[in-house]
């Protein structure tokens, strides 16, 4: 006669079998949901902080200043070139010169008035010696006027030279304080649009790790309950379950062996 099967199985306590099914329900809805997210609401350029308006206004002063220097650099070429000092020539030069030369002109006439009272204390007055004192006192006479005159134009043309020299330097001077002063308006507004920019970057990023997490907590929480219930399987023992199957009879095993050799036979058309 035949012994009955005994199987032995060790099983934990119904409260953990149910609280991993419970588990695993939980998971495998969360892992779902997941799967079927639309991903582009918690990702993507939404999440990018722009550009500032400063930034832009930024860009645009630099935009606009780039070749604003270029008048200033025409301005001080044309105070470059030999006719440059013309320019700078005072309007009145004219009035000076003539109005020294004719101071200077009264002047010689009245030392050439003294020129034949020294002829008569020398006794030589209407003769030849007497020509002569007046050929070189009018002659010396030229020769001082030409030379107040010459210095007095020289003078007008350096102090011209001088402007111009001057007027190209002021000029360049100009141009590179503008490009600077375009400059420090640039970093100025860069600075301040990165700012905000990064403000506004900040606050997208923590929008987007809400998002993520509101679409994670429901896997997060699973895991941490099943976390829980792996714990109580390590730490609560098991249950010993024990179950006995009895082993079919003779006449059992020919009825199920006739049973599956007549399913045979009318298969394949053999059986009444």
């Amino acid at each position: 006669m035949a012994e009955d099967v005994q199987t032995v199985r060790n099983v934990p306590a119904p409260f953990i079998e149910a609280g991993g099914k419970t588990f695993l329900d939980l998971l495998t809805s969360a892992v779902g949901d997941y799967r079927t997210a639309d991903l582009s609401k918690i990702f993507g350029s939404q999440f990018v902080a722009g550009q500032d308006p400063l930034q832009a206004q930024a860009q645009q002063v630099a935009t606009q200043g780039i070749g604003a220097y270029k008048p200033f650099l025409q301005a001080a070429a044309a105070s470059t070139g030999p006719g440059a000092y013309k320019q700078f020539m005072s309007p009145y030069q004219q009035d000076i010169i003539d109005t020294t030369m004719a101071d200077f002109d009264v002047q010689a006439q009245k030392g050439a008035q003294g020129v034949p009272a020294a002829a008569i204390a020398a006794g030589a007055f209407g003769g030849g010696r007497e020509g002569v004192q007046r050929a070189e006192y009018q002659a010396s006479s030229d020769r001082n006027r030409a030379g107040i005159q010459a210095q007095l134009r020289q003078q007008g043309f350096q102090q011209a030279q001088q402007l111009a020299q001057q007027n190209m330097a002021n000029q360049l001077g100009l141009g590179q304080a503008q490009q600077g002063f375009t400059g420090q308006d640039v970093g100025v507004l860069s600075t301040l649009g990165a700012q905000n920019q990064a403000q506004q970057q900040a606050q997208l990023s923590a929008q987007q790790q809400l998002l993520q997490q509101q679409l994670m907590q429901p896997i997060t929480a699973a895991q941490t309950y099943g976390s829980g219930v792996t714990g109580l399987i390590s730490g609560y023992p098991g249950q010993t379950q024990q179950q006995i199957t009895p082993t079919p009879s003779f006449a059992q095993t020919a009825l199920g062996t006739g049973a599956t050799l007549a399913g045979i036979y009318r298969g394949f058309g053999l059986g009444g």
